[in-house]
């Protein structure tokens, strides 16, 4: 029989959860931030259009790479260690990346980012869960997700500011006091591990199995938008990266101390959980995407404006969060993982009705809203409940593996869906104008349209009303292809409602049979939603 695990106290949990926000808002703040500097980086160390893709890709291969190796190495050397090599390594990469005095050497940086954030990403819900007790989890990685989605905002606006104001180098420079901070924080609030009877060994073998397993389709992901799926590049490591994988499933199967347990797929939460991981952020993923595509493209906003029109679901978000995950805390996650999706799905359904001149507060506010609401309701009772599924020993590789499942799911969303709405855009510019004779200029004006997907066609070569016939064609086509992108986002988070509501089933609630007297079992209504109590005569088990 185990001792049962003991938790520090309030204060120091605090700093905890601080600790765990700091170190994921430095990486949330980078991920956003590099994309605004791109140009700056490629003006002041050249490298061309590669260049600035492989800065932000190596970053993204490496960590989707590597983030199963991360969730299993916290598991096995204990998530304080590992949180604080992610954080401090992190930190030095950053400082590297400051000063880089090459596009190659940048590039090499951020990979290491990469490495280090695979280690940070799923030790920081690992700290959560080992500092925290049961019926608070769901509030703390509340307040875990809603500083994720603020550090998403506050990124593209403070890396603009400080690349106007100094230098590209400073975004990269600005993370060593957070890093500093949240080493401190740790040392002082976060426990080490105790030793166990048996100490579990590194699953070398598996561990590079997974690397090459998901490096492949990772990869393969990554450059499908520049070659298309007809291409070597991509055709060839999304294969060699599955058959890789499937090894890996193999080993960790008949391994004697895997990286992955496969028996946590057992677990009907845990399974659960991350099928409807999967294909809700896919649907995010696209949702997000296009949506800021077809703003840009189609409706005429500056990319700060299509930038700020998803301000309110971070506000949102931040503001309900904690709120929810404190409520699926006392009442289960279930109706939280089954309605929070339906709600967001009716806000991306709303969606589909938007006009080409948009009209922000009556066309898309109220319909971002409703789908925040529902996005908050959702996410932290989601991590929550696949956390909870594994045991504390295995919340490193739990976490991990969802954080996989999400970042995969959005890939292959939005490369997959890339081709279906370029071919609706395209099959729908060609029936608008099915009767028309085009002049060769016009023929040509509209096959660089079909090149772009969600696109205003450029017809400044063109006659008047030949230039606003092909305008009017591009522009129906483009909302057409939009409207079908958010049909598919909203089916795809409905589907995770549904599969919330099937698959997962509230936690039976654990009392110590001495906090019992007298008929305190019978009718206990704040519980009724959490499932039948069981009491267990052994405090020490419970």
């Amino acid at each position: 029989m185990s001792a049962a695990p003991t938790h520090p106290p309030a204060d120091r949990r605090r700093l905890a959860l601080v600790a765990a926000i700091l170190g994921s808002f430095v990486v949330g703040l980078d991920s956003t931030v590099v994309n605004v500097a791109l140009p700056a980086i490629s003006g002041d160390l050249g490298g061309g259009l590669a260049g600035q893709q492989w800065v932000s890709n190596a970053y993204l291969l490496a960590l989707g790479s590597l983030i199963l190796i991360g969730g299993s190495l916290g598991d096995v050397y204990g998530e304080r260690r590992v949180f604080t090599l992610g954080v401090a390594g992190f930190g030095l990469a950053s400082v590297i990346c400051a000063a880089a005095p090459s596009i190659e050497l940048l590039v090499l940086a951020r990979g290491l980012q990469g490495v280090f954030g695979a280690l940070l990403t799923p030790a920081a819900l690992a700290v959560i869960i080992a500092v925290f007790p049961p019926d608070e989890r769901g509030a703390a990685i509340g307040s875990w997700t809603a500083w994720q989605a603020i550090s998403g905002v506050i990124g593209p606006f403070a890396g603009g500011w400080l690349i106007d104001q100094a230098s590209w180098r400073w975004i990269f420079a600005i993370n060593v006091p957070f890093v500093i901070l949240t080493i401190v924080l740790v040392a002082i609030a976060v426990p080490g591990r105790g030793e166990e009877t048996v100490r579990r060994r590194v699953d070398w073998p598996g561990a590079v199995l997974g690397a090459l397993g998901l490096a492949g389709p990772v990869f393969a992901l990554i450059r499908q938008p520049a070659v298309g799926w007809s291409s070597a590049e991509v055709y060839g490591p999304l294969l060699g990266g599955l058959g890789v994988f499937a090894l890996f499933l193999l080993h960790e199967a008949r391994a004697k101390d895997p990286m992955l347990p496969l028996g946590l797929f057992r677990r009907r939460n845990f399974s659960a959980g991350n099928l409807e991981t999967l294909v809700m952020y896919g649907g995010l993923s696209i949702t997000f995407f296009f949506l800021v595509l077809f703003l840009q493209q189609v409706a005429g906003y500056s990319a700060l404006e299509a930038g700020i029109t998803t301000l309110p679901v971070t506000l949102v978000m931040f503001a309900l969060s904690k709120r929810f995950g404190a409520l699926a805390d006392r009442f289960g996650p279930r109706a939280f993982m089954g309605g929070g999706p339906l709600i967001a799905a009716v806000g991306l359904a709303w969606l589909t009705r938007a006009p080409a001149q948009v009209d922000y507060v009556v066309d898309l506010l109220p319909a971002l809203l409703l789908f925040a609401i529902g996005l908050s309701i959702t996410v932290a009772p989601l991590s929550a409940a696949v956390l909870a599924d594994a045991d504390e020993h295995n919340a490193g590789i739990a976490s991990a593996t969802n954080n996989a499942v999400a970042r995969v799911a959005g890939l292959v969303a939005i490369a997959g869906l890339g081709a279906v709405i370029a071919g609706s855009f395209s099959g729908a510019i060609d029936r608008e104008l099915a009767d028309q004779r085009l002049t060769p200029a016009a023929a040509a004006v509209v096959e660089e349209a079909k090149s772009r997907t969600l696109a205003t066609a450029d017809v400044s070569s063109l006659e008047g009303g030949e230039a606003r016939l092909v305008a009017q064609a591009a522009e129906a086509a483009s909302l057409d292809a939009f409207h079908e992108g958010m049909g598919i986002a909203a089916v795809l988070v409905a589907l995770g409602g549904v599969i919330g509501i099937a698959g997962i089933r509230n936690p039976r609630r654990v009392v110590k049979a001495e906090d019992c007297s007298g008929g305190q079992l019978v009718g206990a209504p704040r519980d009724a939603g959490r499932g039948p109590l069981v009491v267990d005569p052994d405090p020490a088990t419970a």
